[in-house]
């Protein structure tokens, strides 16, 4: 993992961290690694003092609280004893003034230290948000993301195959493009993969023929979305006569992203298929599905209930004649 300089946090508007430096400036170009922070509480008190050189340090009102009452020689070692470890910064909340001593070791030591008027809570709530989106690992496919009945559809397949035609039709639709062409994924926690376009390409499309359209601009603020959770993957390949497509879809097929499985469906291309109204289908019986209802399972156990009660039927019949 490369990430993040100091220097980011300061330069950063869209989350609104408020932060400004107070003293260390050399050390700015330290890298933030971790998109966990530590706030400090019991560390000071010498329980478990050891600090992550990847993660941000938070010192908030309780931190305070707990420096206030010890004696500035006491203060004094344990902020040296703080400031030994090679942290990226260490971050004061809710505007407290920093202690001088604090400002002259960091100083000394070159780790930056940063102040913000935030309450401690809701910096580190922006916080974590700034460094998950920076932080998380990440990859770039080919393919098409659009929101389709809330449903996020990942459609991939080779060039030419008809997959922003496809997702120009869905907009036609009233369903919102996310991301044509380059599709940027990132990874949130454990399980989840979350979509966007690159900004150079952001709500345009390329539709071979026409050229290069700007979906916003056509169709308005409706019909994009800047990012979406990627819940099915729908792949387009070239239609063969002699393979054989799953017609029950009794079994479900995953497709592997950042270490996240996620439903896939391979949908086979000729010509008079209407893909669009197969796409929609498959995102509204994906929606069952996450409600807990599998239409050809269910399909599946009424048949074989059908059958049992017809053989049971036909034992009985046969006993009676008997």
């Amino acid at each position: 993992m490369e990430g993040i300089k100091v220097s980011r946090l300061l330069e950063e508007k869209s989350y609104q961290l408020g932060l400004h430096l107070i003293s260390g400036e050399e050390g700015l170009e330290r890298v933030i690694k971790d998109s966990e922070v530590h706030k400090l509480g019991l560390t000071l008190a010498g329980i478990k003092f050891e600090l992550s050189e990847d993660q941000i340090q938070i010192f908030g009102g309780s931190e305070k609280a707990y420096l206030d009452m010890l004696s500035d020689l006491e203060r004094r070692k344990v902020l040296e004893k703080m400031f030994s470890f090679e942290f990226p910064c260490l971050t004061i909340t809710r505007g407290i003034e920093p202690y001088p001593e604090m400002v002259r070791i960091s100083l000394r030591k070159k780790i930056p230290l940063l102040s913000t008027e935030l309450a401690t809570a809701e910096f580190i709530s922006r916080l974590n948000q700034f460094l998950e989106e920076h932080l998380s690992p990440s990859i770039s496919l080919h393919g098409v993301l659009i929101d389709v009945y809330g449903i996020g559809v990942l459609i991939l397949g080779q060039s030419g195959i008809g997959k922003s035609e496809t997702a120009l039709d869905l907009v036609l639709r009233g369903h919102r493009l996310v991301a044509d062409d380059i599709v940027e994924i990132r990874k949130r926690g454990q399980r989840t993969l979350i979509g966007k376009g690159s900004e150079m390409i952001k709500y345009h499309m390329e539709i071979r023929g026409l050229g290069i359209i700007n979906i916003k601009d056509l169709f308005g603020i409706a019909s994009i979305r800047d990012r979406k959770k990627i819940e099915l993957v729908i792949e387009l390949v070239e239609w063969e006569p002699d393979q054989d497509y799953d017609r029950l879809g009794l079994e479900e097929e995953t497709y592997t992203i950042l270490g996240v499985e996620v439903p896939h469906l391979t949908i086979p291309v000729r010509p008079g298929r209407n893909l669009t109204t197969i796409i929609e289908v498959a995102a509204r019986n994906q929606l069952l599905k996450i409600k807990g209802y599998h239409s050809a399972r269910d399909f599946q156990r009424r048949l074989l209930e059908e059958l049992l009660q017809k053989e049971a039927d036909e034992s009985s019949f046969s006993e009676e004649i008997e």
